[in-house]
């Protein structure tokens, strides 16, 4: 981890150097913009984690703007939501309109997004076919930068899809370690909400799970629009497992998380980062919400002191306190703004190409430490984070930042 110092110093300089601009009121030398598109799902399920990513991005890219901009370019944004009423969560098919809205507006030179896998499936092969690039705070299925997909989901050549977060390739499995190592679990019963995070997710898990002599008694898909799932729940009650592993996102999850407090309550429970967020703090709550486990596909910077300054600036503009995906997401828009600094620097128009293949050779300090990408688009540090949900009633029983205890980082596989 870089030190606070060090760290502040690296920030001031991505959103400072070479500026020519009037410090006050951030008011440009010239007349210079670009656009970095956000795609999140604010409608449904998961809107207010959503809303924490698109804050973390934001300030950071509203802190460059103040200190009048990147080497004289304004940074203007467009916000597009890939949630729907219909589908109550993420909508593949919206998302691939708000990647064909940024592709066809020459403005936008990069993007921030998407949450959800599901989204980035559909969102790839047409930012692909544009040139424009994205980083993504939090989609970890692992096919989408796999080089055996490249066809489908980055059929013009180039990597477009880089991430902030490593994949679920990591996060399964090394939960799997943890369940083995750690909790000592013998048997377990495994759970997908459908979705291609979830789905992913959980066959990772319970690949990894097997290779280590764990019991895996079943497994099923919970459809996110039904009511509930008290057939299943019961269903797993009788084959009584030690523990339940899902991979999901907040609409199935919720509902997950409370029934099974009230059906299988002794049983340890946990997810993957779908589980992680205040989605499951306020619409499971508590006694139901306490004990499940959480992974994150990211180091936990929320408790180290280099964040410090970063959350205090969070929550004195938002009002509320970051998550782990806030500052994932913050860090991406670090990305992408270092990479407009070293084209413009370089004398070069900031064009979708020239930023794309900045953001490929980035080697960028932020608040996770140095972050670089491999060919594929995948960050080089591959930490997954393990939480508890524990409830710490000095805190508001949403935050998740007090209410999600940090234990440490899960085992990599040998």
């Amino acid at each position: 981890m870089w030190s606070r110092r060090s760290v502040i110093i690296c920030l001031s300089a991505i959103a400072l150097a070479g500026t020519t601009a009037s410090r006050g009121a951030g008011v440009l030398a010239g007349d210079k913009s670009v656009k970095i598109g956000i795609s999140l799902p604010f409608t449904g399920a998961d809107a207010h984690d959503a809303g924490l990513i698109k804050d973390g991005a934001m300030l950071a890219i509203d802190e460059a703007n103040s200190a009048g901009g990147i080497n004289g370019y304004r940074i203007d944004v467009l916000q597009l939501d890939d949630g729907t009423a219909t589908a109550g969560q993420y909508d593949p098919a919206q998302a691939a309109t708000n990647a064909r809205k940024m592709v066809v507006d020459d403005a936008v030179v990069a993007a921030i997004g998407p949450q959800m896998s599901g989204s980035g499936k559909a969102m790839s092969p047409i930012l692909s076919r544009g040139g424009l690039a994205t980083v993504t705070p939090s989609s970890t299925n692992p096919d989408i930068t796999n080089p055996r997909f490249a066809a489908q989901y980055r059929p013009a050549g180039k990597a477009i899809f880089f991430r902030t977060v490593t994949t679920d390739a990591f996060q399964g499995p090394n939960m799997a370690n943890y369940f083995a190592d750690t909790l000592k679990v013998k048997s377990v019963y495994v759970l997908d909400d459908g979705g291609a995070y979830g789905v992913g997710l959980a066959d990772a898990f319970q690949a990894q799970a097997k290779k280590r002599g764990l019991d895996v008694l079943g497994r099923d898909q919970l459809n996110p629009k039904e009511a509930d799932y008290t057939t299943t729940l019961t269903k797993i009650k009788a084959l009584n497992p030690q523990a339940l592993y899902f991979g999901g996102v907040a609409q199935a999850g919720v509902k997950l998380v409370k029934e099974s407090f009230d059906i299988i309550p002794n049983v340890i429970k946990a997810g993957g980062d779908g589980v992680y967020g205040a989605e499951t703090l306020k619409g499971a709550g508590f006694p139901a919400a306490q004990g499940w486990y959480a992974t994150v596909a990211a180091p936990n910077v929320l408790l180290n002191p280099d964040a410090a300054p970063m959350i205090e600036r969070f929550v004195k503009k938002y009002g509320q306190q970051p998550n782990n995906y806030s500052i994932t997401a913050y860090d991406g828009a670090l990305v992408i703004l270092d990479a407009i600094r070293r084209v413009s620097a370089a004398g070069s128009t900031v064009t979708r190409d020239a930023v794309r293949d900045a953001i490929q050779q980035s080697r960028v300090k932020t608040l996770q430490g140095e972050i670089s990408f491999d060919a594929n688009g995948d960050i080089a540090n591959r930490v997954v984070s393990v939480f508890q949900i524990t409830r710490d009633d000095k805190h508001p029983l949403d935050d998740v930042l007090h209410q999600f205890k940090y234990i440490g980082v899960a085992p990599a596989s040998s």
